[in-house]
């Protein structure tokens, strides 16, 4: 019976810091979701089924989705960004937090 409670309690605590950490990869923190999907997966895929399982696994769905969106813009501006930086001029010097020495 202890075992039952302390197993419940755990899931519950899973699915409560999945719910707090969750957000923050919207605050432009995608590592926060790296983090849910690295920590998460054991529980959500590979755990024998339990009743929260299923929610852990949407969120774990969701983080993963979230980071690759994430990581697929970043790489895409910084792509544009290193390739046009110096056609734009003062514009890509100002958008940078260095500027690159030499040549452009």
């Amino acid at each position: 019976m202890h075992l039952i409670i302390f197993q419940w309690l755990v899931n519950d605590y899973f699915c409560l810091i999945f719910l707090l950490i969750s957000p923050g990869g919207f605050a432009f923190l995608p590592f926060l979701w790296l983090v849910n999907v690295v920590w998460f997966f054991r529980e959500a895929f590979l755990k024998p089924s339990y009743t929260e399982q299923l929610q852990i696994k949407a969120y774990v769905k969701r983080s993963a989705l979230g980071l690759l969106l994430w990581v697929a813009v970043l790489t895409t501006w910084i792509t544009i960004y290193q390739h046009f930086r110096a056609e734009w001029g003062e514009v890509g010097d100002y958008l940078s937090f260095t500027i690159p020495l030499g040549i452009p």
